[in-house]
């Protein structure tokens, strides 16, 4: 808890199995004051990991993506009273003891989100990121501030906390399930007008971390590129995708009930 502000630690997890524990052993529980881990499906041990740690979770019937594990990770969050909420991948790729900074820059009221950014600080090639991840990182990180109005050192990072507020009011059910989830939910932010901050975050690449391959990073990087021309045309006051559309966000706001329909298992109370 940071200034009477309860905190939950959200971590997606498909086949975690080698780098659970390690992440979790590394996050501070005397600010943290839930751990809740989404699993999506996996085909290794995290399940059993999970509940062996004594972690609240949800296990997903089958495979939702990405994204969609993100949309059950924060709806729970929400359901069990968070007030900030951070999301860390469990691969180990991210440090855990940044954990607490990230939050308190949400609970201060200086900022309604803050991300881990692996290119401030020189961190990102140093850590391992292959140089064509770091390449088109860097491009579309430009196209993106120019053409969404916003200057941010990158969009990338899947470690970020958002305030309770920010979660409540996105229509994150309209958002795709797939990884470029991440992107929309960046730009949602920046189009609602929430104030984002930036914290320098080593990144390591090593076999057991999760990392998409060369098609999947294309296919991602053209959805990135259009969600950076979805927001530029709002920019000119033409249409935009619902995911980007006041006027309809509401039915797409996040909700226990589309996500719980997808668990098969799971020891969270939704009146916690």
């Amino acid at each position: 808890m940071i200034n009477h502000y309860k905190v939950c630690a959200v971590l997606p997890a498909y086949n975690a199995a080698s780098t659970l524990e390690k992440t979790v052993a590394e996050i501070d529980r005397s600010v943290v004051d839930d751990i809740i881990v989404v699993d999506d499906n996996s085909t290794d041990a995290t399940r059993e990991i999970t509940v062996r740690l004594g972690l609240r979770y949800a296990f997903h019937r089958r495979n939702h993506g990405y994204g969609g594990n993100q949309k059950t990770c924060y709806a729970l969050a929400l359901a069990t009273g968070a007030d900030i909420v951070v999301m860390l991948h469990p691969d180990y790729q991210y440090d855990p003891r940044l954990l607490p900074a990230m939050a308190q820059m949400v609970a201060s009221g200086v900022y309604d989100v803050a991300i881990g950014s692996r290119i401030l600080g020189r961190g990102a090639l140093g850590g391992g990121m292959p140089l064509y991840k770091y390449i088109s990182n860097r491009f579309l990180t430009l196209a993106q501030n120019l053409l969404i109005g916003q200057k941010l050192s990158e969009y990338h990072t899947g470690y970020r906390a958002f305030s309770r507020k920010v979660l409540s009011s996105l229509p994150l059910l309209a958002n795709s399930d797939d990884f470029v989830f991440d992107n929309q939910m960046l730009v949602q932010c920046h189009h609602w007008g929430y104030r984002i901050a930036e914290i320098s975050c080593p990144t390591k690449y090593f076999p057991e971390a999760s990392s998409i391959n060369f098609r999947r990073s294309l296919k991602y990087g053209l959805g990135v590129l259009g969600v950076s021309l979805a927001r530029a045309r709002g920019r000119m006051g033409l249409s935009v995708p619902v995911y980007l559309d006041r006027d309809k966000a509401a039915p797409y706001l996040l909700q226990t009930e589309p996500v719980m329909g997808r668990v098969a298992e799971s020891n969270i109370s939704l009146h916690a």
